[in-house]
């Protein structure tokens, strides 16, 4: 009987202890009215932040990150709530710079660690064209930072309507990108954000992040035909006498040899949807995962071939982009994913450096496409790649599967060898497969016919090497 009664008396007394711990472990909210007595919050830890619902105006900043959250532990609830930037700010020379060696401009910055901030629509007004090509809305460079069910607009870069014609920084070209997460930032998660891109940037990218989480997200940005561009009688391309930058192939669109804008093409007017890079300052990139996100109407959708370390895409679906739905490299792993062919490849792997990757890809509906007749393209070694579709009509005939080709997105090095080797192919869609020089051991398995490159094609194929 004692026993019994020692039993349930330490039951109970355990479960008063979880109980006190548990409403220590909460945290008072604090609820405030304005956008200044919010940003006194945005140093302190262990809070839990309730700004207003409603509209806020950010026209003027002490520093060129405009807001700074460096508090850790703390929780910001920003729902049902506007911030309206200038983009005049982007263009202050008088701005306090950072002391972490970068000169980025940015709406706002998070820095400290197990921060959440919550529910923010925030949007770029006015077309003043920043100092530099760096601005964006978000640098995330905290540990353990949550951005969830955050919506993001930009506007204001110079030239507007071009894309990356002219450059992707530097002499007239200034961007404006969405959500950066970079060194020293790891375990970053963003969950259920949407950016819609209306500048010149990329939506979502990662520089030397580590453990980044990508999750029910979306992107969409806006397309433009050069035959539109061409149509123009004043503004900047008419002033250049639609001239790009350069000739040739430029990020996914066909220009002259002398850089002459050519009709029947079409651009994307941003950049990348969710892209990462290799490194920041030797800081590598890595272990990125990506899930259930969309994609459409940009330039890459989903790029993850620049990062070596091997990211997980699960889920994901990317429409209409111009240079290649997916970007895809060493140790990737591309899970039940899909996307079309309109206007540019529904995916590729460019890289002749790229090993073992593993794609599942669904075809979308690639009808009604322009200038583009490349299903998808695989270089490299070791790979795994299934690719299917749920209607054979999808696909028109005018497509092709194509190994150790130049042609399409990638392939920076002019010397690489180019190759196609140990790769395992599973074609189940009636795309014709063409296997140019370079292609050895590959294992096939195809509805489509499977053939090598003609003669005249190899040597197409080779001339490609300098068109970059």
């Amino acid at each position: 009987m004692n026993k019994q009664i020692l039993m349930v008396f330490s039951v109970l007394l355990l479960f008063f202890s979880c109980r006190a711990q548990s409403t220590a472990n909460q945290k008072t909210i604090i609820e405030v009215n304005t956008l200044s007595e919010f940003k006194n919050y945005l140093n302190q830890d262990n809070v839990h932040v309730k700004l207003k619902a409603g509209n806020n105006q950010i026209d003027d900043a002490q520093k060129i990150r405009f807001i700074e959250i460096t508090s850790n532990n703390s929780y910001y609830d920003l729902r049902d709530v506007r911030f309206m930037v200038d983009t005049k700010l982007f263009s202050r020379d008088d701005l306090i710079k950072s002391n972490d060696g970068n000169s980025m401009y940015c709406a706002i910055e998070i820095s400290g660690k197990n921060t959440t901030l919550e529910g923010l629509y925030i949007e770029t007004y006015g077309d003043t064209p920043g100092r530099q090509s760096k601005n964006k809305i978000f640098n995330i460079v905290g540990e353990d930072v949550t951005l969830k069910d955050v919506e993001v607009r930009t506007t204001g870069s110079s030239p507007w309507g071009y894309g990356y014609l002219y450059g992707l920084g530097g002499n007239d070209v200034r961007k404006m990108n969405g959500i950066r997460v970079g060194y020293p930032a790891k375990n970053v998660k963003l969950l259920g954000c949407k950016v819609h891109m209306r500048a010149m940037g990329h939506a979502i990218f990662l520089q030397g992040a580590e453990n980044t989480l990508i999750e029910n997200c979306q992107v969409d940005g806006l397309l433009r035909t050069t035959d539109a561009m061409l149509a123009e009688t004043s503004g900047y391309g008419f002033d250049k006498k639609f001239y790009a930058g350069k000739g040739n192939y430029i990020e996914g669109t066909i220009v002259a040899e002398d850089g002459k804008i050519l009709p029947g093409e079409i651009i994307s007017l941003s950049e990348d949807g969710i892209r990462m890079y290799p490194d920041y300052k030797g800081h590598e990139t890595k272990n990125t995962t990506v899930k259930n996100c969309t994609v459409t109407q940009m330039r890459r959708g989903i790029c993850t071939g620049l990062s070596t370390s091997g990211d997980m895409v699960i889920d994901c679906v990317v429409r209409d982009c111009v240079a290649t739905g997916y970007n895809v490299g060493n140790e990737d792993t591309l899970i039940n994913c899909s996307a079309d062919a309109k206007y540019g490849e529904a995916f590729c792997i460019p890289y002749t450096n790229a090993k073992n990757a593993k794609v599942e890809m669904t075809i979308l509906d690639s009808r009604h496409g322009i200038a583009n007749n490349l299903l998808a393209k695989i270089n490299g070694t070791g790979h795994q790649v299934v690719i299917k579709t749920k209607s054979s009509e999808y696909i028109p005939d005018s497509m092709f599967i194509k190994l150790s080709v130049w042609e399409g997105y990638g392939n920076f090095n002019e010397k690489a060898t180019m190759h196609a080797t140990e790769i395992k192919l599973d074609n189940q869609t009636e795309t014709e497969v063409i296997t140019f020089n370079g292609t050895e051991n590959l294992d096939v398995k195809s509805v489509g016919k499977v053939r090598e490159a003609t003669d005249s094609e190899n040597v197409i194929n080779e001339s490609n090497r300098t068109k970059r």
